[in-house]
């Protein structure tokens, strides 16, 4: 899908590049029965402590109610392609043969009038959800379960896909985006294909209050801060003290591996993405 460019009448104009969202989108208005409202936190947790840095504000959304189980089997069929502000991927609304309607993340290739459908005996093609044990290896998948029954819970994000590679016993291997081998039990459902929107990492917004709509408030450096406000801060000029880059609060910054040594799930990783 193309990047669509503006002439540059004014400085902001000049470097915005958004998706173009009419070569695929076919619904604009969101399912009103599939949406509710989400209240913004501005990054602060149920006892009023900020808790995330920098976010805060930002436009007024609704949320759109994703079903990543695909516990509902039988044939559905396509109805739309919609945007959600939600997450990065687009969203395709679709109609099961009882009238249930519900939305799922839109795989590359996914067409308005497709059928698709979950379970045991679905076919292998985009937009399908399957056990793993029942997925042909090598083949792209993403909205990946990490226990049986609990929903889809990685590769979820525009343009990702994982790759299986193996099965041994009740475990398969997958290749994750970011370069880890992980192990998932075969039971596990996953969608075939690639998730949509792949010219999302093109996108450029072109000005500052572009960030702000999306809830990113301005990022301060430690370097510009006072002493008492980051270990970095403070001293005469553009100075850093010396030291090696940390957070607020003296965590090495630059790779330190901050993974528990002995976290349960450590027995599932094959390969580290860092080599």
């Amino acid at each position: 899908m193309p990047i669509k460019t503006y002439k540059p009448t004014t400085n902001n104009r000049r470097y915005i590049g958004v998706v173009d969202y009419s070569a695929e989108l076919t619904k604009k208005a969101p399912e009103k029965a599939l949406t509710k409202g989400i209240r913004s936190t501005g990054a602060r947790n149920n006892v009023g402590r900020m808790t995330v840095r920098f976010r805060g504000g930002g436009n007024k959304r609704a949320y759109r109610q994703i079903d990543f189980n695909r516990t509902k089997t039988g044939p559905a069929t396509v109805k739309a392609i919609e945007y959600d502000p939600n997450r990065s991927a687009f969203i395709a609304l679709i109609c099961y043969e009882d009238g249930t309607k519900s939305y799922i993340l839109a795989p590359v290739g996914l067409k308005v009038g497709q059928v698709i459908a979950s379970g045991e005996g679905a076919e292998i093609k985009p937009g399908n959800a399957l056990q793993l044990k029942n997925i042909p290896l090598g083949l792209q998948i993403h909205n990946i379960e990490m226990t049986p029954g609990r929903g889809g819970k990685i590769v979820r994000s525009a343009g990702q896909y994982a790759v299986l590679r193996s099965r041994e016993g009740d475990y398969c291997q997958v290749k994750l985006p970011s370069g880890e081998v992980r192990m998932f039990h075969i039971n596990c459902l996953a969608t075939i294909g690639q998730v949509g929107n792949l010219d999302h990492m093109n996108v450029s917004l072109g000005k500052a209050g572009k960030a702000r709509y999306k809830g990113f408030r301005p990022h301060v450096r430690g370097v510009v801060q006072n002493p008492i406000d980051h270990p970095m801060g403070g001293g005469e000029g553009r100075s850093s003290g010396g030291g090696h880059p940390v957070s607020p609060w003296g965590q090495l910054a630059k790779g330190k591996r901050t993974r528990h040594p002995k976290k349960p799930s450590n027995k599932f990783i094959v390969e580290r993405r860092r080599k």
